[in-house]
């Protein structure tokens, strides 16, 4: 089996401007994010940026990029453009690593693209592991996702799912919740593997209303009768950069790495 790893990157965001660009030990944090992803069995890893200065960041520290398009209105429309400025072919696989997450572990890269692999029923898989906080099963910014027998994802939610039938009688949502359901549930992480097929066709598919809803784009996949395999893995992943905060605890990380 055969991957190629894609990281999108933009320079826009509201809590962190310039974010791919952002210092850690001494190379930008995008960078960082590939020297990772090479760890992993990846036969190719490609920089998707939407900014010029990111090509050139790249460059100087041999990091493959392409440049894409600016007004792509999500990650996977720009990774489809990549797909076809590499010339990469319908039945390859690709592994969609966020720009952010300098700590992304390279076996989970591996778990996702092998899963795939071994799923032809499934356009997509992604990443997920169990929860151990009740803060985290509450909070509508962890996203949760439930599984069907062979680890097909039946649905992703910002809600605490799944909910057991006494879930309310122990405090329910209005009460706050004090309890973990068992077994236990599971918080969905943003890797995912795709298909290049299905990767061109996916940002022309119409919105999905749950999607909408839930603002989770694996919902339009969903809604359009694609599967998603889903890998769960015993390790939680290391923390994503989205604000000052998160970029101060990650140069701490590999200030007692080095």
């Amino acid at each position: 089996m055969s991957f190629c790893v894609l990281i999108p990157a933009r320079m826009a965001s509201s809590r962190l401007p310039d974010k791919p660009l952002a210092d850690i030990a001494g190379a930008p944090m995008v960078v960082r994010v590939a020297q990772r992803a090479l760890q992993s069995s990846a036969t190719r890893v490609v920089i998707a940026a939407d900014d010029v200065r990111i090509t050139t960041a790249c460059a100087q520290h041999q990091i493959q990029a392409v440049l894409t398009r600016s007004d792509h209105p999500s990650g996977s429309d720009r990774l489809a453009e990549a797909c076809e400025a590499l010339d990469l072919q319908d039945d390859e696989i690709v592994v969609n690593v966020q720009g952010d997450e300098p700590l992304i572990d390279p076996a989970s890269i591996d778990a996702v693209a092998q899963l795939l692999a071994q799923r032809p029923d499934c356009s997509m898989s992604t990443l997920a592991h169990a929860i151990d906080s009740v803060h985290d099963f509450a909070n509508p910014n962890v996203v949760k996702v439930v599984l069907d027998a062979r680890n097909t994802a039946l649905y992703f939610s910002r809600a605490p799912i799944a909910w057991w039938r006494d879930g309310f009688a122990q405090g329910g949502l209005n009460g706050g919740i004090t309890a973990l359901p068992n077994p236990a549930p599971l918080r969905h992480v943003g890797l995912y593997a795709y298909r290049v097929g299905f990767l061109r066709q996916f940002p022309q598919l119409p919105q999905a209303p749950l999607e909408i809803t839930e603002s989770l784009e694996q919902l339009r996949a969903m809604w359009h009768g694609h599967r998603i395999a889903v890998h769960v893995t015993d390790h939680a992943p290391g923390p994503g950069v989205d604000t000052p905060e998160d970029l101060a605890r990650v140069r701490e990380v590999f200030q007692r790495t080095a």
